[in-house]
């Protein structure tokens, strides 16, 4: 079991890696950040393959931390680039 899960993250690396390639040649700015988004929520499944695997429960917390900042710094820069600005009124 060890052993294949270590086989899921390597392909999970080499998946992120193609992300990261988008994120660097997206046509667009939202392209870019979607492959953002991609990438942190393949690190959040890493991390919590790495948990599994070591027996480390800290690291899930670690995960869901994560997680969260993953969403919100999503979600910021989506608005920011739909708006313009972060402050006032939604249109």
């Amino acid at each position: 079991m060890v052993v294949f899960l270590w086989g899921v993250a390597v392909f999970l690396l080499a998946v992120a890696s193609i992300c990261l390639y988008r994120a660097y040649m997206g046509p667009t700015a939202l392209d870019r950040v979607l492959a953002v988004n991609v990438i942190g929520t393949k690190t959040m499944v890493l991390l919590v393959m790495l948990a599994f695997v070591f027996g480390r429960p800290l690291y899930i917390d670690v995960a869901l931390v994560y997680a969260l900042l993953n969403f919100v710094t999503t979600v910021v820069a989506t608005r920011c680039f739909e708006t313009g600005v972060l402050e006032g009124d939604w249109q």
